[in-house]
């Protein structure tokens, strides 16, 4: 039996701006053809289907795109909530879209019944949990049950599973479990108070998570994200994404393999001053122009109008930063009271400048200042 295993597909995000359809559409076309090539039993999508709990109608469009083609391929598809995801708008019509093979998971209700696949060699129960909080759980649990964490929360409702360890099992599940990494484009509990431990799923023979975009496995091999199909943070920058295929051989045995995934357009944190980064011999024969990135100058002066002159270099430019002896020293602009009273405006203006920038007015701008001075209050 074999899996394809891929999450958080956030459809119809936006990043400073710029939308993300057209980033999708591109990487859904690629999934579509690894699962033509693997021909897998089952296709698994573990939450955060959309970016919003109301998505846009671009956003349902596209997913209605990309499940009508998966469909076509006539396996079983697997579909949970996540956080980001409203639980009721993504179970709609799954008691219809089963005879079609497709699974929604529904609004937690404290009943899980495994779905079995049976390729003629193995059997395999799949669980579909979506995401889940504590109080959502305390409410169907009995009044002696003790779930004040996720973790306890987890565990409460795998005990109520029944799950028959004699065949393959499989959770579908969206949440974070303990030791994995983070990127900055997922939403976290501070403190970690959304962490489950790895030990809370020992009944399960593959774990399909979602939740983090970076792929990576957590305690074991088999308890794992896939990770996102896309870049969406400056964090995940030098990420290689993919999605995961998993084969289950005889004796319970898996082997996991990633097929990579290329996006239409790249992430590249550029960093240089501004003659660097717009000579031509830097980005010429590269793919940066077209590229999402983000700069960081390390010129000593800001570049006036610098993010509209460097789009047109770099045209989808998402952020512009400055790293320099002002920006290191993060001195705010009045960190003590100034005896205003004693000093002429030259001094006043010399002060303030060295407190912007870190480091005094030079000579010659000392002079252009006393010039300017000089005009101003004699004329």
């Amino acid at each position: 039996m074999k899996i394809l295993h891929t999450s958080d597909l956030h459809i119809g995000k936006r990043i400073n701006e710029y939308s993300m359809l057209e980033e999708q559409r591109f990487v859904f076309d690629e999934i579509l053809q690894i699962a033509e090539t693997e021909q897998p039993d089952a296709i698994i999508l573990a939450g955060d289907i959309y970016d919003r709990s109301v998505p846009s109608t671009e956003a349902v469009a596209l997913f209605d795109d990309f499940l009508f083609n998966l469909a076509r391929l006539d396996k079983a598809i697997f579909i949970i909530s996540g956080n980001h995801d409203s639980a009721e708008r993504i179970s709609f019509a799954s008691r219809i879209m089963e005879r079609s093979k497709i699974y929604l998971s529904p609004v937690y209700n404290a009943r899980i019944l495994p779905i079995i696949l049976n390729d003629g060699k193995t059997e395999a129960a799949f669980y579909m949990l979506p995401f889940i909080k504590p109080s959502a759980v305390l409410h169907y649990a009995e009044e002696s049950a003790e779930i004040k964490s996720y973790d306890d929360a987890m565990r409460y409702v795998i005990s109520k599973m029944e799950i028959d360890k004699s065949r393959i099992n499989v959770l579908i599940t969206h949440q974070f479990v303990t030791g994995a990494e983070r990127s900055e484009s997922e939403d976290y509990i501070v403190g970690g108070l959304d962490n489950i431990d790895a030990s809370a799923f020992e009944d399960f023979d593959y774990v399909a998570l979602g939740h983090l975009h970076r792929p990576q496995s957590c305690g074991r091999a088999t308890i794992r994200y896939s990770g996102s199909p896309l870049k969406y943070s400056f964090s995940e920058v030098n990420d290689k994404k993919s999605v995961s295929i998993i084969e289950i051989t005889g004796e319970k045995g898996l082997i996991i393999k990633e097929r990579p995934l290329v996006p239409l357009h790249d992430w590249h944190d550029l960093r240089g001053n501004y003659d660097e980064l717009t000579a031509k011999q830097y980005y010429e024969g590269t793919d940066l122009q077209e590229a999402f990135v983000r700069i960081t100058l390390t010129d000593e002066d800001d570049i006036p109008d610098g993010m509209r002159k460097l789009k047109t270099i770099y045209h989808r430019l998402m952020e512009l930063r400055y790293d320099n002896k002002r920006t290191q020293a993060g001195l705010t602009l009045i960190d003590k009271p100034m005896n205003v009273n004693n000093l002429n405006p030259g001094q006043l203006f010399g002060e303030l400048f060295e407190k912007q920038n870190a480091q005094p007015l030079s000579d010659k701008q000392n002079r252009y200042l006393d010039n300017l001075i000089d005009k101003i209050f004699n004329n």
